[in-house]
């Protein structure tokens, strides 16, 4: 089941959601001591592993972070052959002064900017889809 590449169709359906809650990344020796249904995501780097968690689960787990995210989906199921998706949303959305972390699942994309940015992230996403039509 391949996801859309056209990128006109994938900006025009891009349908941005801002999922509930507030996320943070942090960064872990040992991947083995966190139990990974309580993790959205992980990426293994030679200095640790990088999880993205809840905020609440975090601080149960005593972990530390810098950064509180919003996380937002682009429901359009895109393929990950697409070329030029991240590139375009991600220029938008710092020419609003807007920071990301893009996360390509195989169905979506999904990304992370500052819990003060949510809204303004979702108006300016939405905007650009709208813009698109």
């Amino acid at each position: 089941m391949t996801g859309e590449t056209n990128l006109t169709a994938l900006i025009k359906g891009m349908k941005p959601t801002l999922n509930e809650g507030e996320y943070v990344f942090s960064t872990i020796k040992n991947s083995h001591k966190i139990d990974r249904s309580e993790t959205l995501g992980e990426f293994k780097e030679k200095e640790g592993t990088t999880i993205i968690i809840e905020r609440s689960k975090a601080d149960a787990l005593n972990l530390q972070y810098d950064y509180i995210a919003s996380w937002i989906t682009l429901t359009i199921h895109s393929s990950l052959d697409a070329v030029g998706l991240t590139a375009i949303f991600s220029t938008i959305l710092a020419q609003n002064g807007i920071s990301c972390n893009v996360i390509a699942g195989y169905y979506h994309d999904h990304i992370f900017v500052a819990k003060k940015d949510a809204a303004q992230a979702i108006k300016v996403l939405s905007d650009l889809a709208q813009k698109s039509k």
